[in-house]
């Protein structure tokens, strides 16, 4: 690998440099699990950039199989407080981004996809009885990083005509049929605790990609779109959709969306913030553009699909709103609303989006090579900022379709 010893002034060369530093590094040891099988900090997101460098021919297989090796050559929890981003489920994607045409390390993909069935409807039990009791459901059991909507963007990679990926559908589903709190109706997916996962007595509801109602949405688009589809999933969707429709603001600028509502919020019928907070993927108008465009696609309502490209379009010409990114990575920082941007734009309406490819290329540069302190994670590290940074050089999709732990894909 040759790595330009001046400033990075191309998207190519700071990812080059973040690679370098993180192969600089050495791979946490066999007795540090947790280490290990984390995407979202540890070996397994590491390992992903390298996998993708390597099929795309700009690494080493053997590099990237080390990071492999110490993300999955010791014993991998399936306990029911694993996710995509954590244990089983994250080293299983793991393994599939690695497999490509030659089918790699295909003993070791069957025998975790095996646990990750059973993972998967042992957790949709747990979840459809708590539905079936009346009470408020958490993150842990639907979100994107570690309930069953990761799970099942997992499933839709590794076994997407299975039993396990039918399962989780209707239980998200089954998310979407509102609740009783306190004696007011509130949508499905209300949690018992504020946004810190706090215990907080009315709880709320989230609406972000990360641990809100548009990370399932984005599921069943994805699988509706890749013809997966059970009962009752269109009018999942369209739910979904219409509620998004009913608190969909407006500052003038463009449409947001908060980030979360409580029963307040719900009785007045007014967010509980007055405006737009950060344009991340995990809660802003970036997530919530794309998952709206996946469901828009899915439904065949071209309209709704043109709104939420405006939307994204939008926000990305709002300076209040992207002042607030500081960072480079990808849960709330530039990498991804790079990532996200570049697969909107490839299913966009129209070329808004592309046409700004260029200059948010150059945004993300710059914070990516900004500042001292480097932090060599996959979701706020070095690892994903430099798979968009690849992303951004190659203006191609990921080989390996890494994106896909983001729901974006």
């Amino acid at each position: 690998m040759t790595v330009n010893a001046q400033r990075p002034s191309s998207a190519a060369e700071a990812a080059d440099l973040l690679t370098a530093r993180l192969t600089a590094l050495e791979p946490p040891p066999p007795d540090e699990p947790w280490r290990a099988h984390s995407l979202a900090e540890g070996a397994t997101g590491t390992a992903l950039l390298h996998i993708e460098r390597a099929r795309a021919g700009h690494g080493s297989w053997p590099l990237a199989h080390t990071w492999v090796t110490a993300a999955a050559g010791s014993a991998v929890s399936a306990a029911d407080n694993t996710g995509l981003f954590l244990g089983l489920p994250a080293v299983a994607f793991l393994l599939d981004a690695a497999a490509g045409e030659s089918g790699r390390y295909r003993d070791a993909r069957a025998t975790l996809d095996r646990h990750l069935a059973d993972l998967a409807h042992r957790r949709v039990r747990t979840a459809m009885d708590r539905i079936r009791s009346g009470r408020p459901a958490i993150f842990h059991e639907y979100d994107t990083f570690f309930g069953l909507t990761g799970i099942g963007a997992c499933l839709l990679r590794t076994d997407p005509g299975g039993s396990a990926l039918e399962q989780v559908l209707r239980y998200l589903i089954a998310l979407t049929r509102p609740l009783l709190i306190s004696g007011q109706r509130v949508p499905g997916w209300w949690v018992s605790h504020d946004p810190r996962r706090r215990p907080h007595p009315a709880g709320h509801a989230n609406v972000g990609a990360a641990h809100g109602i548009t990370g399932p949405l984005m599921l069943l688009g994805q699988a509706a779109r890749h013809g997966i589809a059970v009962d009752g999933q269109y009018e999942a969707i369209a739910a979904i959709c219409s509620w998004l429709d009913t608190w969909r603001q407006d500052n003038g600028a463009g449409p947001w969306w908060p980030e979360h509502l409580t029963l307040e919020a719900l009785r007045t019928g007014r967010p509980d913030h007055p405006g737009p907070g950060r344009p991340g993927w995990c809660y802003g108008t970036p997530g919530i553009a794309r998952a709206g465009q996946i469901a828009a696609i899915a439904l065949a309502e071209p309209a709704r699909q043109r709104a939420y490209e405006d939307a994204f379009h939008q926000c990305l010409s709002d300076p209040a709103q992207t002042v607030r990114l500081t960072g480079a990575g990808l849960c709330h920082g530039w990498a991804g609303v790079y990532q996200s941007a570049w697969r909107t734009a490839q299913d966009a309406t129209t070329t808004e989006l592309a046409t700004r490819l260029p200059s948010l290329a150059e945004i993300l540069l710059r914070h990516a090579i900004s500042g001292t302190r480097r932090v060599p994670g996959f979701l706020d590290g070095d690892a994903g900022t430099a798979l968009a940074l690849t992303t951004a050089a190659r203006n191609a999709a990921p080989i390996s379709g890494w994106d896909a732990c983001l729901l974006i894909t």
